[in-house]
């Protein structure tokens, strides 16, 4: 009797709660408005089967409950009418929730011939874009041509990519209504691009290309998420999408760089690069170190490797600390052990041998030390 008391006042409580205190999503920033009502839809649908089979148990438990002179529910094994109302009910049902969502997803990939085309690779635990320049074309990527100096492994030898335009930081912008199909691809693990004012979001798998399209309606800075958990560095794994007037999205487009200008090799050093030195290079491509650090003073997810040695870092808890041979072997063994502030302590611990730390420790001292006026101020 309680249970059943119990279960009925469940079901007003459920009720009630979403009626004065309802759930409802963040504010809709794009075409996607059929993405809300799905989802109305399936809370509406479930709602009801909610209702009805917990009522349907307080019922049960009412009417068949034991007392006195109340005769036992009658064993029915065989019910061939209940039977086709339960297929009926539930076959209606399974199609209410399933083709909606089927219908809506045709069209998310569906997608139009005059929109833009944005590519979005993931890499633990950064955003970087690349959009097609003026022959509205992006060239052909690979994973072997992924490196240091070309990390959206784009093909040097195709003439479509060259003008492709790159995005290393991890804010891109969109100019408002123009449809824009969004190329996902992944140089690690899997990954989930998610902006939630679109109602945008795909998986990205390592190996494969996943493709879905939306139009910004609404102009703002939105947050771009990763929605699969990806490691430790997941929850820092944020980026933004910049939705303004076309004027000024070809003003900012006109501020980036070709991936023909962006490969050009620099200038050679006067003085060959020693073994270890160039071990370590290919130990940084090798061990995904350049996911995270750059070498031309970039921001990313860990510090610029360019003019770090001999620079003083300022760590987590406000001391200070130069950046020494010692400090780099310290750091690559146990990265958690120090926290630099401004950068998320992300860093995996690697097996590295004494002979591939003194590599890498090697290479970060070529990449430059950090000016004569700071060392100076240091000491």
């Amino acid at each position: 009797m309680i249970i059943a008391w119990v279960l009925f006042a469940i079901v007003i409580g459920s009720v009630l709660f979403h009626i004065f205190n309802p759930w409802w999503v963040t504010p809709l920033a794009s075409n996607w408005q059929a993405m809300d009502d799905t989802l109305t839809i399936t809370v509406v649908i479930t709602g009801l089967f909610f209702v009805a089979i917990n009522l349907f148990v307080v019922y049960a438990l009412l009417r068949f409950r034991h007392r006195e002179g109340n005769p036992h529910a009658q064993a029915e094994p065989d019910n061939k009418k209940l039977e086709r109302w339960l297929i009926a009910g539930t076959s209606v049902g399974v199609a209410a929730l399933l083709a909606p969502g089927l219908l809506v997803y045709a069209k998310y990939v569906n997608e139009p011939h005059d929109a833009l085309m944005l590519e979005v690779l993931s890499q633990q635990w950064q955003w970087h874009y690349r959009l097609p320049g003026p022959d509205g074309k992006l060239g052909a990527s690979d994973a072997r041509f992924f490196s240091a100096t070309n990390p959206f492994g784009l093909d040097p030898q195709d003439p479509r990519g060259q003008d492709d335009l790159l995005v290393m930081g991890n804010e891109v912008h969109l100019p408002l209504g123009k449809p824009v199909v969004v190329v996902l691809r992944s140089h690690d693990v899997l990954h989930d691009f998610f902006v939630p004012q679109f109602r945008a979001r795909m998986n990205t798998v390592p190996g494969q290309v996943s493709r879905f399209w939306f139009t910004p309606t609404v102009p703002g800075r939105y947050e771009a998420l990763c929605a699969q958990l990806c490691g430790v560095g997941h929850p820092d794994m944020r980026g933004f999408v910049v939705v303004e007037e076309p004027a000024k999205y070809a003003a900012w487009q006109q501020e980036l760089v070709s991936f023909a200008v962006a490969s050009r090799p620099a200038a050679a050093p006067s003085v060959a690069a020693s073994p270890l030195v160039e071990k370590g290079r290919q130990l940084a491509d090798a061990r995904g170190c350049m996911a995270c650090h750059t070498i031309d003073g970039s921001p990313r997810v860990g510090p610029t490797w360019k003019g770090l040695y001999g620079k003083s870092e300022t760590m987590a808890d406000g001391s200070t600390e130069k950046v020494d041979e010692a400090y780099l072997r310290g750091f690559i063994l146990d990265p958690q052990a120090k926290k630099v502030k401004g950068f998320p302590p992300v860093m995996p611990k690697l097996p590295l041998s004494d002979e591939e730390v003194s590599a890498l420790v090697a290479y970060i001292q070529t990449l430059g030390e950090a000016p004569a006026g700071e060392q100076k101020a240091q000491r």
